[in-house]
This record gives C-alpha cells, sequence and structure tokens, in this order.
C-alpha cells in the first residue's frame, strides 16, 4: 500500500512532509529531483517530533536535472546508475546513514544534505535556468559562457580542518570575529524553538582557519557527485562527520576549463589551482564581484538560491531567506538521517 502525493508549488514537499501522520508510512519516496527530497528533510526537522521523524528512511527516483544524490548512492557500492536501480534500492530495503549540514545566520537556519556552493558553480547552477528548454545541455552551454566572461569574487572563508588537513590556510587572529561563529554555533538551541537546533559542537579558537580571496568558486559537498556527469568531491563520505570543501583559485580561463572538464571524474582536485579538504564547520563571508564591485553572487545550497548580492538579477529580494555579504555556519551532524540505498 501506499500513497501518492503531487507536488504543487515551490516548498509543498516540506509542507507535506511537517504535517504527514508517519505512523502510516514505512518511508518517504521521492521522485524527483534532489530539490524535492531536500524540502522533505526540512519539513521533518522543521516538526515537534523530529528525532523521531528524521529516522523515517527516506528514497529518491531520479527525475531531475542533477540528480547528484541517487549518482553518489549508485556508485558508491559500484552499481550502474538508473531510475531502475533506484527503484530496486527502495524495494530491497537496504538503509545508510546520512550526514546533515545545519546552515545558520543568526535566527534563521536551513537543512542541506548536498551541497553549498559560491561562485561559478552556482552561478551556473541558477542562471542557466533560463535555458532549461536546453535540457541537461544548459549546465555546459552556460558554464562555457560565465568561463568566456569569467567573474572571480571577494571574500573571506573560515573552517575548522578535519584531521591531517590542518596545514591549510592560516591561522585566525581575528578573536571578535570568531565570537560571531562560535555563537552561531554553540547558542543555537536559543534562538529557535520547535523542531530540530542543529548541533551544538563548539570549536576552540584555535582550531579555526581561514583563506582569503579572490575566490572563482567555493562549495561545500556531503556526496561525490552533484550531476550524473559531474563529480566535483571523490573523496566525500555519506556519514563521515564533514564536509568536503573544494576552492577553485585565480587561473588562466585555459586551465579553468581543463579543471571542468576533469571534473567529470574528480580528477580536477590534483590540480595545483583546485584547494581540496575536508571541513568540521565551515563559515562563509562572500563579497562582491572583482571586475565590479557593485555586483555581488549568488550563494546556493542543493539546488536552491539562499542569498543573492545586488545586481544578481534572478529573483526579488523578499525571496531570499539569508542575507548576502552577513557571515553564513555550516555545522555537520553526522549520520542523523536515513536513506534507501543499494546494498
Amino acid at each position: 500500500m501506499y500513497t501518492l502525493q503531487e507536488t504543487e508549488y515551490q516548498l509543498h514537499a516540506k509542507e507535506i512532509a511537517y504535517k504527514l501522520d508517519l505512523l502510516k508510512y514505512d518511508g518517504i519516496v521521492c521522485v524527483s529531483g534532489d530539490g524535492v527530497l531536500v524540502e522533505v528533510f526540512n519539513g521533518l526537522l522543521k516538526r515537534e517530533d523530529w528525532d523521531t521523524a528524521i529516522k523515517v528512511p527516506l528514497g529518491i527516483i531520479p527525475a531531475g536535472t542533477g540528480n547528484g544524490l541517487a549518482k553518489s548512492l549508485s556508485d558508491a557500492v559500484g552499481e550502474m546508475y538508473s531510475i531502475q536501480h533506484a527503484t530496486f534500492a527502495i524495494i530491497r530495503g537496504h538503509k545508510r546513514s546520512l550526514d546533515v549540514t545545519t546552515i545558520m545566520q543568526n535566527r534563521t537556519k536551513f537543512f542541506s544534505i548536498l551541497m553549498l556552493t559560491w561562485g561559478l558553480i552556482a552561478d551556473v547552477d541558477i542562471e542557466s535556468e533560463k535555458y532549461r528548454w536546453m535540457g541537461r545541455n544548459r549546465l555546459n552551454f552556460y558554464c562555457f559562457i560565465r568561463t568566456m566572461k569569467l567573474r572571480k569574487y571577494h571574500g573571506r572563508v573560515e573552517f575548522v580542518p578535519a584531521p591531517g588537513h590542518e596545514f591549510y590556510g592560516e591561522e585566525v587572529k581575528d578573536r571578535g570575529s570568531m565570537n560571531t561563529s562560535k555563537a552561531q554555533g554553540c547558542n543555537s538551541a536559543e534562538v529557535l524553538h520547535g523542531g530540530y537546533q542543529g548541533p551544538t559542537d563548539c570549536f576552540d579558537h584555535s582550531d579555526w582557519r581561514f583563506l582569503e580571496g579572490p575566490f572563482i568558486s567555493v562549495s561545500l559537498f556531503n556526496v561525490p557527485w552533484i550531476g550524473e556527469d559531474a563529480k566535483p568531491a571523490p573523496e566525500a563520505k555519506f556519514s563521515d562527520g564533514f564536509l568536503d570543501l573544494a576552492i577553485l583559485k585565480d587561473c588562466a580561463k585555459a586551465t579553468l576549463i581543463s579543471l571542468l572538464k576533469k571534473m567529470s571524474d574528480g580528477t580536477h582536485v590534483k590540480s595545483p589551482y583546485v584547494i581540496y579538504l575536508k571541513v568540521k564547520a565551515f563559515r562563509l563571508v562572500p563579497g562582491n564581484r572583482v571586475e565590479n564591485p557593485t555586483k555581488g553572487g549568488i550563494i546556493d545550497v542543493d539546488g536552491e538560491v539562499i542569498a543573492r548580492g545586488d545586481g544578481t538579477g534572478v529573483r526579488g529580494k523578499e525571496a531570499d531567506l539569508m542575507a548576502y555579504g552577513s557571515p553564513i555556519q555550516l555545522v555537520v551532524d553526522k549520520g542523523l538521517a536515513t536513506i534507501f540505498s543499494p546494498r
């Protein structure tokens, strides 16, 4: 027995998951792209009974543009990626745990399972929507345009590296800046009522490191694949308690084109123009474009815009969940969710 529910508008899946009588079901399956599944996760974590709700297994039958989670699940066990294999995996009922990332800015929170990206990858993902009639080719087409008219962004990233990655970046000296970070991570239970509050892990000031731009792209990933032919985080694991941070540094356009091609199999991370490491926590302070200081960028989480700078011309600013330019912090909760998985 099953219940079929069609979504009718953006965030409808979040509303369904928030109100759903979970005692009636053994799992929730999304026939969609990754975005609908992310909405379901956010709906479950907003519930008063979130600690029980998030234990309900979730499944994905790929029917979107990116399908990064379904591709990652198949690839992890060496199984062919297809709609049929994803369906059989759900029927067989095998499960695995999945990290959940809490994205915070002051009192505002969003829960992510795939990625946060800012710069080139975010610009391509979001701005190529106007070419959706081209299908998946829209991404390659618009990526070429953005590479030829390359944008670079001022900004700063701060992070707590995983063991073995402490040699990246410089030690944070501005203790006042870190007080803000720690307040967002440690006092999260005090600023929201109802629903999941996010991890309460606190990191010492000395744990944090930083890098400053200009950047071409800054991205954090929870799974290896973000699309059927894009593997930007080859070392990402489903439930290791870390995010994979990938930063594209300033380089010649010919070098950048080569790096983007290598992203199809993950070998781009071996380039000296790519910084690739695992982090426990992360903080982004996005700035404006180097070549046009009056315009900002787009912060894309799991395929949705959560913040945008001036001059991006995407949608009305009333739709923004967070403010562009203010610090945005990410903290990982290891293995919080459960998903249906092959074998």
